[in-house]
């Protein structure tokens, strides 16, 4: 199983990945189309993967959406388009971050390392309890998720938001205080966040638009409102 799966049309720039990334010990493998990319990631199971929002004819963003059906595996999208429709989309289709072409190989690496530790230690390590609020109940050992007694799937970054924002119930955490205490990462941005917290929403509250239990707080942050 390697570290790294980079899918993207232009095999120079997936191969000058690879190589550095090798340097560095983060075991890589590439491929440069759709379906090259599908059936590389079904095969060898990688621990992360770098997509291309263009692959050739086809759509990266619709490679994202088929690995999410039976795949939970961090996806890093890496793009020359920079639009916030783009990034949202990106984010939207299951993808956890973003990041623009041209970029720096150093950055890139660290972002590929901060999200290969988060993924190495979620859902386990948590503590082992259980929490519920309304009609939502979560087991933190094994990552499960109940909501009106139905199994519903969050993605590994959005079951920690939660349990943080759960953790810190009642207290206003700075978007900031997010992106460090979730994402471990300097190079996230706002925008993944908003999104992250919109998916929860959608999948937790009964009305996502005017949410019960995850409130913002304009300017600063979110709190977490329910009791125990």
């Amino acid at each position: 199983m390697p570290d790294c799966l980079i899918i993207d049309d232009e095999q120079s720039i997936a191969e000058t990945i690879c190589e550095y990334f090798k340097l560095f010990d983060v075991s890589c493998e590439y491929a440069t189309d759709y379906e090259a990319g599908l059936r590389i990631a079904v095969e060898t199971e990688p621990s992360l993967i770098l997509l291309d929002v263009n692959l050739g004819g086809q759509s990266g963003f619709a490679l994202c959406k088929t690995l999410r059906e039976t795949s939970d595996v961090p996806i890093l999208f890496i793009s020359a388009r920079n639009s916030d429709d783009d990034v949202l989309t990106a984010l939207g289709v299951g993808g956890d971050d973003y990041i623009t072409k041209p970029f720096s190989m150093a950055v890139l690496l660290a972002k590929a390392k901060a999200m290969l530790k988060r993924s190495a230690v979620m859902p386990r390590g948590l503590a082992r309890e259980a929490v519920g609020f309304g009609n939502v109940e979560i087991e933190r050992d094994s990552g499960r998720v109940l909501v009106d007694g139905e199994p519903v799937k969050l993605k590994p970054l959005e079951l920690k938001l939660l349990l943080y924002l759960i953790d810190n119930r009642g207290r206003r955490i700075t978007k900031d205080e997010l992106l460090d205490k979730v994402w471990g990462d300097t190079f996230i941005g706002e925008g993944t966040l908003s999104v992250h917290v919109r998916h929860l929403r959608e999948k937790l509250e009964a009305d996502p638009k005017n949410p019960r239990y995850i409130k913002t707080m304009w300017g600063s942050g979110y709190m977490f409102e329910a009791d125990e």
